[in-house]
């Protein structure tokens, strides 16, 4: 049976100092606490491993062959200690997370970087996916977390309030209404509006939608026949506008800009996990938590 670790580190300081009253003083114990320490640890051995007369102590060959082995062994044991807290915190292991393509212009990006950055021993691998997707490749363990527009529906998942965004519209710079700070509801729905394919976000279509609901005449509503077009070629025939979040004010390409519709309610998105968490879910969960504080993702 291998002697206990606090035995032998104490031996290793007295291996140092060559003295028991300096050993139990830099130790913190009393002296004959150290010398029964030094005994019981030489029983478990079978072996002496110091020469101890009235004045000093000298290592026997056997005390000097442990004086010479233990440091890398003990250092070794507590690299594995360290290892498993790391695991039981959720600083380990490997992290999947699948996002919608609406996350992927900042928030997806800002909450990786800030789980690579914060936890050295965590592998983060981040993928789009369709978001009706999301919660079912959470659920069955394909993915390890995910981040969706709106909250999304779904078994065995919890969902957790990561972004709240005000609603505004997607325009061209040259726009008539692009001059105005903030805009009307009802000005926007005078000019033909873009939403996206209900059938990849419907949660968040439905939304959108929602907010022109009592304004008359009718909006004029379409759906680009390509969805998440990256230069919103659409929009640039400076009548189209395309109702959005505040996350497309970093993601609107060069002659775009982004306005805020006056008094229309927030879109949100969550962090999907399993129901069932381990460490490794509770970190990304507490990550998500502060850099949403930190942002200001969830200020009304």
């Amino acid at each position: 049976m291998a002697p206990d670790t606090v035995s032998l580190r104490y031996f290793l300081v007295l291996a140092q100092e060559l003295n028991f009253t300096r050993a139990a003083a830099r130790i913190g114990i009393a002296q004959p606490a150290l010398s029964a320490r030094m005994r019981r640890l030489e029983a478990e051995l079978g072996t002496a491993l110091l020469v101890r007369n009235t004045r000093s102590v000298v290592l026997t060959t056997a005390g000097a062959a442990l004086a010479e082995s233990a440091p890398p062994a003990l250092a070794a044991l507590d690299r594995a200690w360290d290892t498993a807290r790391s695991a039981a915190a959720g600083e380990l292991g490997t992290l999947r997370i699948g996002y919608s393509l609406s996350a992927g212009a900042e928030t997806a990006p800002a909450l990786v970087d800030r789980l690579l950055r914060g936890n050295s021993g965590l592998e983060v691998g981040a993928v789009p996916m369709a978001t009706p997707e999301i919660s079912p490749a959470v659920a069955d363990g394909r993915i390890d977390a995910g981040i969706t527009r709106g909250e999304q529906p779904g078994r065995g998942v919890r969902r957790f309030l990561l972004r709240r965004e005000r609603i505004g519209v997607q325009l061209a710079q040259h726009h008539p209404l692009a001059a105005h700070p903030e805009i009307e509801i009802a000005d926007a729905a005078a000019y033909p509006l873009r939403l996206p394919d209900r059938a990849a976000n419907p949660v968040i279509h439905d939304q959108l939608s929602a907010v022109f609901r009592d304004t008359r005449p009718h909006p004029r509503f379409h759906t680009p026949a390509v969805s998440f077009d990256m230069s919103q070629r659409d929009l640039r025939d400076g009548v189209t506008l395309a109702p959005a979040g505040e996350a497309a004010v970093t993601a609107s390409p060069a002659g775009l800009t982004w306005r805020p519709l006056r008094g229309a309610p927030s879109l949100t998105m969550h962090l999907v996990l399993p129901r069932e968490q381990s460490p490794l879910h509770r970190r990304i969960r507490a990550v998500a938590k502060t850099l949403a504080h930190e942002l200001h993702w969830l200020a009304d």
